[in-house]
């Protein structure tokens, strides 16, 4: 969701900054960097191995993971087990805005499908309506504390990808939500929110896992606070489908 330009906006970008600023000095990210985008990290993949120890990844079907490299561990390690994986489109730059890659259909070695340009070869085109329920959604994470709160890079896809799949019922307030990440990007103090930010109930680094009790589910798509160049930018929001999604705000 876009942020208006207010204090909450602001505290968030400085929280931003500093924690790009952290992982640069101490380079626990991969090349090219981290600033501007959700870090890749060392020992993503020891944190996705501790994820599949957890019982709500060994009781998931099908999850949905975010396009970015620090869980591709984790997509490649669904894949390998058989799990459905819904994996969003950068950016929700098209008019699907997930693809779904499935293992028995892959073409490829599932730790290269899951890398995210292959993913979106490999992947069916999976519209909102066209999906299942999902059992585990892993996001992307730049900063998180530990009562749950997240930020992400700032543009939003996130709370806008959980927001379509909270309004078509594809999730709901149970849905466990997790997020991978190197240990110092879990903070002590409180992160600034806006109404329409969803909080974790996992949180899996390479050496912990905090769980967070009765977390704030996505709120579903917040009309209100998309702007009208957000929407022009993202397909979906243009050409609401029938099936749950609510389109109030949009005319």
């Amino acid at each position: 969701m876009d942020e208006p330009s207010t204090g909450v906006d602001r505290a968030k970008q400085a929280a931003r900054e500093q924690m790009w600023a952290l992982l640069q000095e101490v380079r626990v990210s991969a090349p090219p960097g981290t600033r501007g985008g959700i870090p890749d990290f060392v020992g993503a993949d020891r944190a996705a191995e501790r994820l599949a120890g957890l019982p709500e990844w060994q009781r998931a079907k099908v999850i949905k993971v975010n396009p970015d490299t620090a869980q591709q561990p984790v997509r490649a390690r669904a894949l390998a087990v058989g799990k459905l994986v819904y994996m969003a489109v950068p950016k929700l730059a098209l008019q699907h805005p997930f693809v779904l890659l499935d293992p028995e259909r892959l073409t490829v070695p599932p730790e290269l499908a899951a890398r995210k340009h292959d993913a979106l070869r490999e992947g069916r085109p999976a519209g909102v309506r066209d999906m299942h329920p999902i059992d585990l959604v892993v996001a992307g994470s730049l900063a998180v504390s530990r009562t749950g709160a997240r930020l992400g890079k700032g543009a939003g896809y996130t709370d806008i990808e959980l927001g379509l799949l909270m309004d078509a019922g594809w999730i709901d307030a149970g849905t466990p939500v997790a997020t991978t990440v190197h240990d110092l990007q879990v903070v002590d103090e409180a992160l600034p929110w806006s109404r329409f930010d969803f909080e974790l109930s996992l949180i899996v680094t390479p050496k912990a896992v905090i769980r967070i009790a009765n977390p704030r589910p996505s709120p579903g798509i917040v009309w209100s606070d998309l702007d009208a160049s957000k929407i022009a930018d993202i397909p979906v929001l243009r050409a609401p489908w029938h099936g749950g999604l609510r389109t109030s705000g949009l005319c």
